[in-house]
């Protein structure tokens, strides 16, 4: 090899060595001022920077909540939507309704139990509107979420409508139909009516809630008279009626027990989550008691459902029907493979009362008695009724004269026939008893309990009113349809 070769491959050996030499110097000087700014601001305690420079950083890991599971119970999703609970906090007039509440369970539980119906799609249409959830309660202190209730003002339906009202809010009222009674024309009334007080009473509930039971121009006057006395205007302080004053404070004792229904000893019954019931389009008049029986629904559920066909026949405009949601599809696809002709049954039939209504009292038939003669064998023998044959003759007991004249009463239809009075054998349709009202009786009841509608037992006592007092007395005209 010669030695310019040599000379070659010496320099490049040093260049390299030169160049690995002064690597390791910087990263030696690196290392020394690392370790010196640590050192200099960690203090005495300080770990040296030689273990710390081999220790990996512990991972962190975000904490991601689950999404919460929709509740299984309506009344867990109710609670989850409580907005009014502050107002209630050791309260004297929400204690006096809470302790009400728990002294008379049974209606908590029965007004729940009719409630189930309609809890799910009044609580939905509360959250689409960001609404507080104890209003789902307040049909529990209107109604007791009976959709047939009337009040002694005339209000009607869940949410407890006066007439003039319901007209404001579209509800319309015919002799066939009554808005205020459909549960979700008015539900959606009851809604616009409560967000409409609230906007007026600058966002206040409770003064929105007293404005709905009293009316809005009662609570202004209130507030406008506190004013002027220098008196607080939030509703614990404003003169108002007692009903009024009563109202609010039941709906948050209401709510605490729905709240925590075990520290109570309140039973409420679960109500699944989900849809009770859907909307199917009917396109005539149908009658509701035929319906239900084409799609094997319980007549009395049907009624509780669709409340404002008084007559219980669908009427136009409104062409629709509620129906329990396991029973929706079939009825849609029965209704929509039913030949026109086939739809004429479900069309309403005569009823027979329709024919009693327009009867005109006849010509009074008359008996002169004989030896012998007795008011079992008189009655019977002219097919009316003992106390009928006593009433019309204002007999207080069973003696009769010889040539004593009795009068026997009928009636004519419009038509010309012959109606025997009610206790005739004759007529078993016609049959007649009295009842007497107790106490919690309404109308919808005792038409309930005689299997009759509840339109025909205010025609045959048409004084009688919407509010029952004990101890009243209602005729009943029994297997009258």
């Amino acid at each position: 090899m010669s030695s310019s070769i040599r000379k070659t491959i010496k320099s490049d050996t040093l260049t390299r060595l030169a160049q690995a030499i002064a690597v390791t110097l910087c990263a030696g000087l690196a290392g020394c001022q690392s370790t010196a700014s640590v050192s200099s601001g960690a203090g005495p305690d300080a770990r040296p920077h030689a273990l710390t420079a081999h220790m990996r950083p512990k991972p962190i890991f975000v904490n991601q909540s689950q999404p919460k599971k929709a509740p299984h119970d309506v009344w867990e999703r109710i609670r989850d939507g409580f907005q009014l609970q502050d107002s209630i906090a050791m309260n004297p007039r929400v204690e006096q309704q809470r302790l009400w509440f728990v002294s008379n369970p049974s209606f908590l539980e029965s007004a729940s139990g009719r409630g189930s119906l309609y809890m799910h799609y009044i609580v939905e249409r509360l959250e689409e509107r960001d609404m507080p959830l104890e209003l789902a309660l307040l049909p529990v202190i209107e109604s007791a979420f009976n959709p047939m209730a009337y009040s002694r003002s005339d209000a009607s339906g869940l949410w407890q409508f006066i007439p003039s009202t319901g007209r404001y809010f579209n509800l319309r009222q015919t002799n066939f139909y009554d808005g205020r009674r459909d549960v979700t024309a008015s539900t959606g009334a009851a809604l616009d009516y409560l967000s409409k007080l609230h906007e007026m009473f600058n966002g206040d509930w409770l003064l929105a809630l007293a404005a709905y039971n009293a009316g809005e121009g009662t609570v202004s006057r209130a507030m406008e008279r506190n004013e002027k006395l220098g008196l607080p205007t939030d509703y614990w302080n404003l003169p108002l009626p007692q009903e009024t004053r009563d109202y609010v404070p039941k709906l948050l004792a209401l709510a605490e027990l729905v709240q925590s229904p075990q520290a109570y000893g309140v039973n409420l019954n679960p109500i699944a989550n989900q849809p009770y019931f859907d909307v199917v389009e009917v396109n005539q008049r149908v009658d509701l008691s035929r319906v239900a029986a084409l799609a094997g629904i319980d007549e009395d559920e049907m009624f509780q459902l669709n409340p404002a066909f008084k007559k219980r026949v669908t009427m136009e405009p409104t062409q629709h029907l509620l129906v329990p949601t396991a029973k929706a599809q079939l009825l849609t696809a029965s209704l929509s493979n039913m030949k026109p002709e086939e739809l004429l049954t479900l069309a309403p039939a005569q009823r027979v009362f329709d024919e009693v209504a327009v009867v005109q009292p006849s010509r009074p038939k008359s008996y002169t008695v004989r030896r012998g003669d007795n008011l079992a064998a008189i009655a019977k023998a002219n097919k009316v009724d003992t106390r009928d044959l006593q009433r019309w003759n204002r007999l207080t007991g069973k003696n009769l004269k010889v040539g004593q004249t009795l009068v026997m009463q009928a009636e004519t239809s419009a038509k010309g026939r012959v109606l025997a009075k009610a206790g005739s054998a004759a007529s078993d349709a016609q049959k007649t008893t009295t009842y007497k009202v107790r106490k919690g009786d309404s109308l919808y009841l005792v038409a309930k309990r005689f299997n009759v509608e509840m339109q025909h037992l205010k025609r045959w006592n048409p004084r009688s009113g919407h509010a029952l007092k004990p101890g009243q007395t209602l005729t009943v005209y029994l297997n009258r349809r």
